[in-house]
C-alpha cells in the first residue's frame, strides 16, 4: 500500500485533561451531510483505548514544513513528550488542535467499527478551518515527500 500517497495527519485527544496524539496517514472525509471523516487506529497501540474512552478527536492536516512534527508523534519513544514546545489550541470538544497546521477537523466519535487489526472511528464533524495556505506534507513509498513545482 506504500504506493499510494498520502497525507499527513497528526490525530490528537484529551483524556482526563491530558493531551495525547499520534501521526496519521489513514484518514479520509466520508460524508458532507452529515459531515463525517474517518481514521483508523491500530488496536495495538496506547491511542486507541484513549481515543475509545474520550470519544473525541482532531484531525490536524499537516504542512510541508511539518516533517518533524509527523516524526515526533510517530516515535513511541517521545510519547511523553509529544507536545513539548508545540504551540496548540483547544478545539470546541477539547482536543489539541496543532497551531502551523494547514487545517483541522474537529469531531465526536459516533460510531467504531472493526477493521481486523485496526478499528474505524467516525467523527461527527464540530468544528472545521483552514489555517495556512501552504503545501502539505505527503508520505509515499515509506517517506515523506512534496509536491513537485
Amino acid at each position: 500500500m506504500g504506493a499510494f500517497a498520502t497525507g499527513v495527519t497528526v490525530v490528537t485527544t484529551r483524556l482526563e485533561g491530558k493531551p495525547h496524539g499520534f501521526t496519521a496517514n489513514s484518514f479520509t472525509s466520508l460524508s458532507l451531510e452529515p459531515p463525517l471523516v474517518l481514521v483508523c487506529v491500530d488496536k495495538k497501540t496506547t491511542a486507541h483505548p484513549m481515543l475509545t474512552r474520550s470519544r473525541i478527536f482532531a484531525v490536524n492536516i499537516l504542512a510541508a514544513d511539518q516533517e518533524e512534527v509527523s516524526r515526533k508523534f510517530a516515535d513511541k519513544a517521545q510519547e511523553a513528550t509529544r507536545f513539548d514546545g508545540l504551540r496548540t489550541a483547544t478545539g470546541v470538544t477539547g482536543a489539541p488542535l496543532i497551531e502551523g497546521s494547514l487545517a483541522y477537523a474537529d469531531c465526536r466519535v459516533v460510531a467504531v467499527h472493526d477493521g481486523g487489526d485496526h478499528s474505524i472511528f467516525v467523527g461527527l464533524v464540530e468544528d472545521l478551518a483552514t489555517w495556512q495556505d501552504k503545501p502539505p506534507l505527503l508520505f509515499h513509498k515509506g517517506r515523506y515527500r512534496g509536491l513537485a513545482p
